[in-house]
């Protein structure tokens, strides 16, 4: 649940005389919070498990706990992160309510500070789970750990594997004619000039124009570092030092930007950029179909292997790999077919253990453009309850999950009583979750 101490406040209403349930330390946790995160948990429809003025004033504190280590350590996040999962939440929100018009009704707030607070809400969550990240970050995994742990699992607590592939894929990126960089230039050049003569103002022209997500906040990026950005974008990011001028062209693997400094922050620069990518010629994306369906010939004459093939493809990181594809989530070259590319998927679904699909077009997941691939499918591993031979990293990362949950759990304890607590009469007839919250009173 996003940020609760902030997101309770974001329909809170504007009682004079507050009723304060707990203090954590120097932090009320007020009755309002309590009752908005109830209705807020209520609309989101998500299982409270015991007594709602047991439960979430409980959560209420934790994250208090959270957020005093978290300015103790100074944790900060990336400002790009919080906008991208604001707006993703409001239009959720605008969906499911019907309009924004209503959305504001519904919280009580105008647009602006209902954004404000989300972000709010956001940070913290952002902040919490660093704080937790932390805390469990030395962990250290044997084999032996993880015997133990699924030797001692219940056996109705054993995971059930849903069917997962292994494949292999080389990839092309068909030819962009020169014309069309050309014209995309130009366009950021016009952009650019239009913003220097004060005719546009920049983050409009972003909103209208860039095919990057940052579009929808005008292009604006966060402040970041320069290990967040790509290289060529960095480089003349933190060159920049008027904000009322527009960079030089910018190339990118994911296209051509122009930047806008918004304001500098010790090692950290905020931005707003506009980027517009090259389209690739229907033309040029049959040529290449034909010329992987050529590949795809030979290796089913046996001329060289897929795996030989693979030298032939242009994305580095299956290249080196001799195609394998690696599943990002858990790090093993094992997928669900909803973990896959859909256009990968599709052409999976109906192939047997060695075949090679015909070349088909996909979207390169990192880009967003259009590349042409061929797939192997190299096993299918069936449905099947875990078991260490087969399912060994899907059970360490169970163990890990329990281990460090376990170290959270320990490391808030040990905070709750070394804080001071203090819960009203009517608010401590609970069984709390965590041990300590009941002081002993002198």
């Amino acid at each position: 649940m996003a940020g609760l101490a902030a997101l309770a406040a974001l329909a809170a209403n504007n009682n004079i005389v507050e009723e304060v349930a707990w203090m954590i330390g120097d932090q009320p946790i007020y009755k309002s919070e309590i009752e908005e995160a109830y209705q807020q948990m209520l609309y989101e429809k998500e299982p409270i498990k015991g007594d709602p003025y047991c439960v979430i004033p409980e959560r209420l504190a934790i994250e208090k706990l959270f957020l005093h280590q978290a300015d103790i350590d100074t944790v900060e996040v990336q400002e790009s992160m919080v906008n991208q999962a604001v707006e993703q939440r409001i239009n959720y929100l605008v969906t499911n309510l019907g309009s924004k018009e209503k959305l504001e009704e519904y919280f009580r707030k105008p647009m602006v500070e209902f954004r404000e607070q989300m972000a709010d809400a956001m940070r913290n969550q952002y902040r919490v789970q660093q704080v937790q990240s932390n805390i469990s970050k030395d962990l250290k995994t044997t084999p032996s750990d993880v015997r133990k742990y699924f030797d001692k699992l219940p056996t109705d607590s054993i995971p059930f594997i849903p069917t997962q592939v292994e494949a292999e894929i080389i990839t092309i990126n068909p030819k962009i004619p020169q014309q069309e960089i050309d014209d995309v230039k130009a366009r950021l050049r016009d952009y650019a000039d239009r913003v220097n003569r004060g005719e546009s103002e920049f983050s409009t022209l972003a909103i209208l124009y860039s095919e990057d997500g940052s579009s929808v906040r005008g292009g604006e990026i966060g402040f970041m570092g320069k290990g967040h950005l790509e290289p060529e974008y960095a480089a003349v990011a933190f060159n920049l030092n008027d904000p009322r001028k527009v960079s030089k062209i910018v190339e990118t693997q994911y296209g051509y930007h122009i930047i806008q400094l918004i304001e500098k922050r010790g090692d950290r620069v905020n931005t707003r950029h506009i980027l517009l990518r090259p389209k690739v010629a229907e033309a040029d994306l049959r040529d290449a179909v034909n010329r992987l369906d050529s590949l795809r010939s030979d290796i089913l004459a046996k001329k060289f292997t897929f795996e030989e093939a693979t030298a032939l493809s242009q994305d580095k990181d299956t290249r080196n790999n001799q195609g394998r594809m690696i599943n990002q989530a858990n790090n093993t070259t094992r997928f669900e077919m909803s973990e896959l590319p859909q256009e990968v998927a599709k052409k999976i679904n109906d192939m047997q253990v060695g075949d090679v699909s015909e070349a088909f077009v996909m979207k390169d997941p990192k880009r967003n453009s259009d590349i042409v691939a061929i797939v192997k499918l190299t096993a299918r591993i069936p449905a099947h309850k875990a078991n260490l031979s087969d399912d060994y990293q899907a059970i360490k990362v169970m163990y890990e999950n329990s281990a460090k949950a376990k170290m959270v759990k320990d490391w808030i304890e040990k905070k709750i009583n070394d804080t001071y607590v203090k819960i009203e009469d009517n608010w401590s007839n609970c069984e709390f979750e965590h041990q300590g919250w009941l002081k002993i009173r002198k």
